[in-house]
């Protein structure tokens, strides 16, 4: 049974990982914000929201030893909760198949965790209606302003409840078969290009590049990318 837990619901917010951050008090809290002021992506990118945005953050201490794979198990957790189908671009992003795309997909979403030790704030961030802005959404028309708490909390029982198997049992292979990059080229910084053919135990991206094969570490990678056919 997944583990209880707290939830806030915002308006209006500066970041839900920092509020989640300062109300995690041992228990696992849930912050959802209909708009997001001054989100953030991985590596300390700027996260712009949506007119019409998922962005939540829960906050807690998982009981498995190893949290290096939380990030991933935490992409199957939202890909679970989405009411529209998604695929995962390791280590944190979440893709949706479009026509036109250089690449076949489009970002509509992204996972940020953050860690002190003691605890970890895993916040998703989707965009699910924006008719005229510079990234890809779920929806085409405004799905309205209780579709994103309802997810959010799919989101946060999914987690702690995948979280609440014994430890190692994170489902892999639901990840490699959800996962855009496999059998694709890929790039990534900093330096490096290869063919993507896994995602191991740890949670480490598989790469074949010049005869060899290479494990990529999201903590050691900044950013990955699809090549692009016309490369």
């Amino acid at each position: 049974m997944a583990t209880p837990y707290s939830l806030i619901v915002l308006e209006d917010t500066f970041s839900t990982q920092d509020d989640a951050a300062a109300a995690y008090s041992g228990e696992p809290v849930l912050v959802v914000a209909a708009r997001q002021l001054a989100g953030r992506g991985r590596a300390g990118s700027t996260w712009m929201s949506a007119p019409r945005a998922l962005a939540c953050s829960l906050a807690f201490r998982p009981s498995w030893p190893d949290w290096g794979v939380v990030p991933l198990v935490a992409g199957l957790a939202a890909r679970t909760a989405l009411p529209v189908a998604v695929s995962l671009k390791w280590p944190n992003d979440l893709v949706i198949a479009e026509l036109g795309s250089p690449t076949g997909f489009s970002k509509v979403g992204g996972i940020l965790s953050e860690s002190d030790g003691a605890r970890i704030v895993v916040g998703v961030g989707v965009n699910l209606w924006w008719p005229t802005g510079p990234a890809a959404a779920l929806y085409g028309e405004d799905p309205g302003p209780s579709l994103a708490p309802a997810i959010a909390e799919r989101f946060a029982s999914d987690l702690l409840g995948r979280l609440s198997a014994p430890p190692g049992e994170w489902r892999r292979e639901e990840y490699v078969a959800a996962c855009s990059l496999l059998g694709t080229e890929i790039t990534w910084e900093p330096g490096g290009i290869g063919r993507a053919i896994d995602v191991d135990d740890d949670g480490a991206l598989v790469v074949a590049s010049a005869g060899a094969v290479l494990r990529l570490t999201s903590g050691e990678v900044r950013q990955v990318r699809p090549v692009s056919p016309d490369r």
